[in-house]
């Protein structure tokens, strides 16, 4: 048993990784880290998130879930910004945990990030089926009611065509370079900030005052609305924002000067997106009650075409059909780089971490691309809302926890982090501990769903992982 153990903590040599990842061609500047970032967290969320938090959890308080979830993701951003800047290699939270912590810890690291992209994609991709749905109805175009949804007999929907015809469209692009890839994020990017920002400024002007009142409703027995229940709730449900923060540091084995150039890129995409989190959300339920915005997956659009701002709203739609298209880049830029890491590692079959002559691991991404477009097809939109940030939030307690073990190494056996997480040792652990409290607020649905996965990951694991890995050839070598 003690061998056993001793097995699973098994590190990788962080040498193995600069030799592997040498293939890859660092060419990501920190305007293109924040670029990749800001499109992931002001992405699909930022146009869909806070009607459906303030319908179903916070009411007119939804920009305080974002505050909440603000503070919880910055302290991991601070972790995540001095591992990145020691530990430089593709697939981030995997690859960290499996030199800070052993082989099966990152893999569960690994694994839950895993989730945590595929639904991501699936979420992204439907919320821009979403719009593009709103946008074509706008001119009479509708589409089949069969094919413009997750499977979903009751309503009459079963397979979302709009989503994976998306997803497969992001991988064909992808596949062509993230050089290339990162300057069409940039100009989408900058688009679409200036396209909130006329939401803000034209939403401030049909704002009603009483739609404030009472700002935190009061707490709903039995229900995740209202109070400061409610705000936890709808922090849990936000996550899903934040996860820009990892599908960034996935790409560190591609950032030029990594060790200056992540920390700058995470804490400036924090910065950025939080901002506009708030703004909006606050316009947008000054706009309307709260309770009209349930179940509704354009809410910001529909809220300006409500307020008679049609030439707005169909600016908006557009842009959100594009910007949201830029959130699936990212997005999908990220599990591309952890299959390969997998396959690197011996942990998933080899042929997954192979790097194509464009310097890209394309078998990774294509094999991500399918299964996405298969989930995002299938699933329905606020279903996969609910799911997404599971995964990401047992990353950031891995990464936050990973900063006792990385610590003691630096200028050692491990370079010295240009970025330390200030407040140490304290301030990892409430970081850890923010993160687990808000895991805890998940709904029973996404808990359960979790468990399944990490059953499912422990099966691969022992079935094959263990057996294949590259430590476990090493050292049946010496």
């Amino acid at each position: 048993m003690k061998k056993f153990i001793q097995r699973l903590l098994w590190k990788q040599d962080p040498a193995l990784y600069r030799s592997k990842d040498a293939k890859l061609t660092p060419s990501l500047r920190t305007i293109d880290l924040v670029g990749l970032g800001t499109g992931m967290v002001v992405g699909t969320a930022i146009f869909t998130l806070p009607g459906i938090v303030a319908a179903e959890h916070t009411g007119p308080a939804v920009p305080l879930a974002f505050i909440v979830a603000a503070i919880g993701a910055g302290l991991s951003a601070l972790a995540y910004a001095e591992t990145s800047s020691v530990l430089p290699f593709a697939g981030s939270a995997f690859s960290w945990i499996n030199v800070l912590f052993g082989e099966f810890f990152g893999w569960i690291a690994g694994w839950a990030l895993l989730a945590e992209y595929f639904i991501s994609v699936a979420f992204v991709a439907s919320g821009w089926s979403a719009y593009m749905q709103g946008f074509l109805a706008s001119f009479g175009i509708k589409l089949p009611t069969a094919l413009t949804g997750g499977f979903n007999p009751q309503r009459g929907s079963y397979v979302d065509i709009l989503a994976a015809i998306a997803i497969l469209a992001v991988g064909i692009l992808i596949s062509r370079g993230v050089h290339q890839v990162s300057r069409i994020e940039n100009i989408i990017v900058s688009v679409k900030l200036l396209v909130i920002l006329m939401f803000i400024v034209v939403g401030m002007t049909a704002i009603h005052p009483q739609n404030y009142s009472p700002f935190i409703p009061p707490h709903v027995a039995g229900t995740t609305f209202g109070g400061w229940q409610g705000i936890l709730a709808g922090t849990a449900q936000i996550f899903i924002a934040y996860v820009g923060f990892d599908a960034i540091a996935a790409n560190t084995a591609e950032t030029i000067n990594p060790q200056k150039t992540m920390p700058r890129g995470l804490i400036g995409t924090l910065v950025l997106g939080t901002g506009f989190f708030i703004a909006v959300s606050l316009v947008l339920v000054g706009m309307f009650k709260y309770s009209r915005y349930a179940n509704n997956a354009e809410p910001a659009a529909w809220a300006l075409r409500q307020s008679g701002h049609y030439l707005t709203a169909n600016l908006l739609s557009i842009v959100a059909i594009v910007g949201i298209f830029s959130a699936l880049i990212a997005i999908l830029l990220a599990p591309s780089r952890l299959i390969y890491a997998f396959g690197r590692d011996g942990l998933l079959p080899r042929s997954l971490g192979h790097i194509d002559r464009k310097h890209v691991p394309n078998r990774a991404l294509w094999m991500i691309t399918f299964l996405a477009m298969i989930l995002g097809s299938v699933f329905p939109f606020t279903f996969l809302a609910t799911l997404v940030s599971a995964g990401t939030l047992v990353a950031f307690i891995f990464v936050s926890l990973g900063i006792y073990a990385l610590r003691p190494r630096e200028g050692k056996d491990l370079p010295e982090a240009q970025f330390k997480m200030p407040g140490y040792p304290v301030l990892p652990t409430i970081s850890a501990l923010f993160s687990a409290v808000i895991f805890w607020g998940l709904n029973a649905d996404a808990k359960i769903m979790m468990v399944l996965w990490f059953l499912i990951g422990l099966i691969i694991y022992f079935a094959y992982g263990i057996r294949h890995s590259i430590i476990n050839q090493e050292h049946q070598s010496k």
